[in-house]
């Protein structure tokens, strides 16, 4: 994904021309699905928080400076879509409860090939991982993110993010073997 044209496309829909919207929902959606969905482990709330997150972009589009990547940028507006939906939802269902109920109904725990009964592990295992954790590690290791940009989307220095990423991946690597009845070693 090209970050000039973002930036560019960022600034039309901010100047009031909301055709570069589209054309960003198309480039991004999909990565802004597989961050809530590593994170949530439930597609439709995954596609909820994406629709919202594009919707506050619109609706916040005067706040963009363009001082920082469009990336940094949207995945701050996500990062506060998610902690808004979990705040209202926990009003209404605790979020224990909703992990476990996202276990007990996970169609991967029932494969045989053991490729997938170990990808499932280790997404079950990046579910138990406080949300921290896990937010950190999802925006590292699958959205690819520089620690620069994590930093600057978490309000943090780039130690910080250091040092949460190794934490968080060898509390990750500790669950996994839990999980799996083995030793790490």
């Amino acid at each position: 994904m090209n970050e000039a044209t973002d930036h560019q496309l960022m600034l039309e829909v901010q100047n009031g021309d909301l055709s570069g919207l589209g054309v960003l929902f198309d480039r991004h959606h999909e990565r802004l699905f597989n961050f809530y969905l590593r994170l949530t482990g439930k597609r439709e709330i995954s596609e909820d928080l994406v629709q919202d997150v594009f919707f506050r972009i619109l609706k916040y589009r005067r706040t963009y400076r363009g001082n920082s990547q469009f990336t940094t940028w949207m995945f701050g507006i996500a990062r506060n879509a998610q902690i808004d939906y979990y705040r209202k939802r926990r009003r209404e269902v605790g979020l224990e409860d909703e992990m476990e109920e996202k276990l007990r109904h996970d169609p991967l725990h029932g494969r045989i090939l053991e490729r997938n009964q170990q990808a499932a592990l280790l997404r079950d295992a990046l579910l138990k991982l406080p949300g921290e954790k896990r937010e950190v590690l999802v925006l590292s290791r699958f959205q690819n993110l520089k620690y620069r940009q994590i930093a600057e989307i978490l309000g943090c220095d780039i130690g910080t993010v250091k040092t949460r990423v190794f934490r968080a991946m060898r509390d990750l690597r500790e669950i996994y073997f839990e999980m799996a009845g083995e030793k790490a070693s």
